[in-house]
């Protein structure tokens, strides 16, 4: 047989010539709905990208974050609070069913079924609409999820002593204090610490008293009628006692 003679070429139907069913339309196809992801899409992104990152620096520029004293275990005036965006956390744990014995519920499981929804979203709805509405699905839980984080961290703030925790959580300088003086027995006997700590480093019932500028004859006049939170006549000793711890008091300087 010659090359190029006595060749045939069988055609089987059950081989399509060109498959074009997984082959994506040309976003030309659709005006006004769709762009080309280089550049258009992608510098749109960026402008949008570069606007929140540069409101975000001006923010934290104007605003830096507030630091709070070195946290202290044995503290007890100290009032824990997590950051505002873990309220709702904090708000969950408090209630019978998510505390305690049932920690595990509020810590784990809720947590667990919300962020597992969340990762299901896609597969549970998975409908080409955009609306809203079209997507009762994911609009409800998301719906759900904003409104009980919303809820859960305004109930958590609207308990929260504000002014006693900034007060207990502020940094005050260090003082060496004798504690084997007369005028900090007397603090310690009167009760002083419960309210303006061990060290004098105040708390969310009492000022700090390091550096508090005041001369014995003012510490002795507030300790006698009370000033603030501080009720009258909340010393009891005698007034030669009162002379000594005021004396301690307006002595105590930080280092």
């Amino acid at each position: 047989m010659h090359r190029g003679k006595g060749m045939k070429f069988v055609g089987d139907s059950r081989v399509p010539v060109s498959n074009k069913k997984h082959i994506p339309k040309d976003y030309s196809e659709y005006p006004g709905k769709t762009e080309a992801f280089w550049p258009n899409f992608l510098l749109k992104e960026w402008l949008v990208g570069s606007v929140f990152l540069v409101a975000f620096l001006c923010l934290t520029a104007a605003h830096p974050s507030p630091l709070e004293k070195v946290a202290d275990p044995t503290a007890a005036g100290y009032i824990p609070l997590p950051d505002w965006y873990f309220l709702f956390m904090y708000q969950l744990i408090k209630y019978t069913y998510a505390s305690g014995d049932f920690n595990v519920i509020g810590t784990l499981v809720i947590p667990g079924l919300a962020f597992g929804a969340l990762l299901l979203a896609p597969f549970l709805d998975r409908g080409p609409e955009r609306r809203p509405s079209k997507r009762p699905i994911a609009t409800g839980m998301m719906l759900l999820a904003f409104a009980s984080v919303a809820y859960l961290t305004w109930e958590s703030a609207s308990h929260v002593d504000w002014e006693a925790r900034a007060e207990s959580a502020k940094i005050v300088a260090e003082a060496e204090i004798d504690k084997d003086s007369e005028g900090y027995a007397i603090y310690s006997a009167q009760s002083c610490i419960g309210c303006h700590g061990q060290d004098l480093e105040g708390g969310p019932a009492g000022k700090a008293l390091v550096d508090n500028g005041l001369s014995p004859e003012d510490i002795a006049r507030i300790a006698r009628e009370g000033q603030g939170n501080m009720p009258a006549n909340a010393f009891e000793g005698s007034d030669e006692e009162l002379q000594k711890l005021a004396e301690f008091i307006s002595s105590v300087t930080s280092k």
